[in-house]
């Protein structure tokens, strides 16, 4: 769908790029001033390589041989920045009508209200967007980079500047979007922990260089990755479903997959959906149910994946949707894991971290 091969120079940095993204969501990741922006705002059509090309399903966006930059709203791309970048002077409807409206009319293919359902923005129209919340702020800029019908959506770290619970909220938005329309995405970020839960594959700068590309859950785990990946903040970011509230109890059990798990915490209702986090390092993983145990949660799961990453060990583990487990190489061994193996995951309630926000009710 879209192929490059771009070198652009500044006084200090060059960045020299050479890949092709697929459908689905590609991650652009890597630490800061890898040129990860700066390649994002290349796609756009923001910066002007110096030479090369970029070409979207066969036609030539950026072509330095034949004297071809495409503009940036010929490209038919939409952009979320990290500070969103509403027009400050309009209300949260005319920023999500103002592209629509300027998108020809053959070309329209959602309306709208439509993202304002998606987005759940319905109370929110008439407010002008300096009474807005972060993650308010970021829900409505998707739906205006949404409402031109982009054929590729941009996003340039637009979590970075939102606290833990927005950023789930956000990301559950995300994974929506992906889901029910469809649009293919460009997704940059330096957390591991977003890439592994959004991204299909991933694409991995250090100073201006391609490191790794590839299935994010491999890419990620590569020996050139892992001198710079924070692998000691990873955590699973998972979509979840209150399937049931447990009185005056603050415990709830939650559907995450197949599984159903016990969670402490949380505003939600039954029905509703969320986001919840559950560390790497705080699940352990045991070949039986342990006769005898605090934690609440005793999980069935086969393992997919197994990455040894210098010291430490991801396992990635199947139960209906993936959860990454860290342990140590001994512990492997000792449990004599392969790919195939049937397991359980041992995890503790108050390890099941809801990130709050303005939540959504499970559809059906």
């Amino acid at each position: 769908m879209l192929e490059m091969n771009v070198r652009k120079s500044f006084a200090d940095f060059t960045l020299e790029c050479e890949a092709q993204f697929g459908e689905g969501v590609t991650a652009i990741f890597g630490p800061s001033g890898s040129g990860k922006s700066t390649l994002l705002n290349s796609i756009a059509g923001l910066v002007r390589p110096d030479e090369g090309h970029i070409r979207f399903g066969g036609e030539a966006l950026y072509s330095s041989g034949e004297g071809t930059h495409v503009p940036p709203d010929k490209r038919k791309f939409g952009y979320v920045f990290q500070d969103s970048a509403l027009f400050p002077h309009m209300s949260v409807a005319d920023n999500i009508h103002y592209g629509y409206k300027l998108t020809a009319r053959n070309d329209r293919r959602i309306e709208p209200s439509q993202l304002v359902e998606l987005l759940q923005l319905g109370h929110l129209m008439e407010r002008g967007v300096g009474n807005l919340s972060g993650g308010e702020r970021q829900r409505v800029a998707l739906a205006r980079a949404l409402a031109t019908f982009p054929r590729l959506l941009l996003l340039d770290e637009p979590l970075a500047s939102l606290d833990g619970g927005l950023r789930g909220v956000i990301l559950g938005y995300l994974k929506r979007i992906r889901r029910e329309l469809g649009t293919p995405m460009v997704y940059v970020s330096h957390s591991i922990s977003e890439v592994l839960a959004l991204a299909d594959s991933a694409l991995v700068l250090r100073d201006g260089k391609v490191v790794a590309f590839g299935r994010a859950s491999e890419a990620l785990v590569m020996p050139e990755v892992s001198a710079f990946a924070q692998f000691d903040t990873l955590e699973n970011l998972l979509e979840a479903v209150v399937i049931k509230r447990y009185g005056d109890e603050d415990i709830a059990e939650l559907a995450i997959g197949d599984a159903q798990v016990i969670a402490a915490g949380g505003r939600r209702s039954e029905g509703e959906a969320l986001t919840v986090s559950i560390r790497a390092g705080d699940i352990i993983v045991s070949r039986q149910i342990p006769p005898q145990t605090s934690a609440r949660n005793a999980i069935k799961a086969r393992v997919s994946e197994i990455h040894c990453v210098d010291s430490r060990v991801l396992v990635y583990a199947d139960v209906g949707t993936r959860i990454i487990v860290e342990i140590t190489l001994s512990s492997l061994e000792a449990l004599e894991l392969k790919e195939g193996t049937e397991i359980y995951l041992i995890i503790k309630a108050n390890s099941v971290i809801p990130l709050e926000g303005s939540g959504s009710r499970q559809d059906g």
